[in-house]
């Protein structure tokens, strides 16, 4: 099951299996043989991580699972800087961790003991010897030349121009006879509506689509198709790219300046007393930036701070607790949408509790945070309306948006075996043809 513990600190999260949800069954478009239809797993080996970063080039005790003294070891070898020595956003950064470093710690402990209790993040896992997937994204490079491309006008107010222009802008993953072709991913919303994955060709690759998602793969200059698409939602949950030194270093993905968050038209997207959680780095200006001014800008109104913990399957912290170079945690600012009268009456909404822990072994790919789905949707209620800002990777019934939001559909990170074959390490190829389909 995906949520192992639900307690009143917060939630241990099984992260691959909730980035399976919506794969049980896979097929092609158009193809009713048997042969055809699939199972799909993420790539397990995504997310085993046995050891704490800071000790894996050391000799560690595997039957040592006691998290609390290894962090404590842990820390106590790096060289701390005196307070004279710290900068500005040093010294923000250890105040914010005196204040919340209990909280993450007491919770984790209380949250990891009752995991074990069921057997879970005990360090004796089902390994995977094989190498992670390394598929390059080339979608934001896409997304730069799709810029030239024209995009339908909006003159027009009365309701039929709004109606064709909202027509203009979705079109069907699926078309008559299977067919996939000729879709314009980057000024058209895409839907599938079917309530099976669907393995399809797109931009020379093969992708996994979940059921009845929706995606526009853009960037901020071709945000208007999503706005048109009509649909008010009751969650929004972003990752923006935040401005830090190891992202400029890396250079794996464009970074956003804070200030051009701004431009995102969150009014227009959000449903009254709409959630919306913003993924937050560790960096205090970030952090203040969110709750003083972007969500002020938008009429929301800060409810509510969550702190997602990574740690290995041992239970440990993925890095010690007080380092001074990272932090086991990141940050999510929860928000309710309250522009007006009307949205700040009292409703049924349901509270948001502050400060829960959401723990998790996290994913060995850059930048795939786990989904939030089943922690946030007692919070909107059934059939909420649910969008993803700054996505790499689909969901099942949501709208996604980003330059990369189809960055870990490719199949190469899939394990996708055929209908009536037992699973394994090492499943065929689905049609035996298709090297994007190799198992490992």
């Amino acid at each position: 099951m995906s949520v192992v513990v639900r307690g009143a600190r917060g939630w241990v999260l099984d992260a691959h299996a909730l980035v399976d949800r919506g794969y049980c069954r896979c097929r092609r478009p158009g193809e009713d043989d048997q042969r055809s239809h699939w199972t799909g797993r993420f790539k397990k080996q995504c997310f085993q991580m046995p050891k704490c970063h800071f000790s894996a080039g050391a000799d560690v005790d595997e039957g040592n699972t006691d998290m609390l003294h290894k962090a404590d070891r842990a820390s106590k070898k790096r060289k701390r800087k005196h307070c004279s020595e710290l900068n500005q956003g040093e010294i923000d950064s250890r105040a914010f961790h005196e204040k919340i470093g209990s909280v993450v710690l007491e919770g984790t402990t209380s949250l990891l003991a009752s995991a074990r209790s069921l057997g879970y993040l005990t360090g004796v896992t089902d390994a995977v010897k094989a190498p992670l997937p390394s598929q390059e994204c080339g979608l934001a490079a896409l997304c730069d030349m799709a810029r030239d491309l024209p995009i339908a006008d909006d003159d027009g107010d009365d309701d039929d121009d709004q109606q064709r222009r909202r027509d203009q802008c979705v079109q069907p993953l699926v078309g008559e006879g299977g067919r996939t072709s000729h879709l314009d991913l980057f000024s058209r919303v895409t839907q599938h509506e079917a309530r099976w994955a669907a393995v399809v060709p797109l931009m020379g690759g093969e992708y996994v689509i979940p059921p009845r998602a929706a995606f526009l793969l853009s960037d901020f200059t071709r945000m208007r198709p999503l706005v048109r698409y009509g649909k008010r939602f009751d969650l929004i949950v972003m990752d923006p790219p935040w401005e830090n030194k190891s992202v400029k270093r890396s250079r794996r993905y464009s970074s956003l300046p804070s200030s051009q968050l701004k431009r995102l038209p969150i009014p227009t997207l959000a449903s009254p007393n709409c959630l919306v959680v913003t993924w937050v780095t560790n960096r205090p200006s970030h952090l203040r930036f969110v709750r003083d001014e972007l969500y002020p800008h938008w009429g929301l109104e800060v409810v509510a701070e969550w702190f997602w913990v990574k740690v290995t399957t041992s239970g440990e912290f993925v890095f010690p607790l007080d380092s001074n170079h990272k932090k086991p945690y990141e940050v999510l600012v929860l928000g309710r949408y309250r522009c007006d009268a009307e949205s700040s009456a009292p409703t049924s909404a349901v509270p948001v509790e502050d400060q829960r822990l959401i723990v998790s072994v996290p994913s060995a790919l850059h930048s795939q945070k786990p989904c939030l789905s089943e922690v946030l949707m007692p919070h909107v209620g059934g059939g909420a309306e649910c969008l993803e800002l700054f996505a790499r990777s689909l969901q099942p019934g949501w709208t996604s948006w980003g330059n990369e939001v189809l960055k870990f559909q490719h199949t190469s990170f899939f394990t996708l075996t055929p209908d009536g074959a037992e699973a394994g390490p090492e499943s065929s190829s689905p049609g035996g043809s298709s090297p994007h389909l190799a198992n490992t």
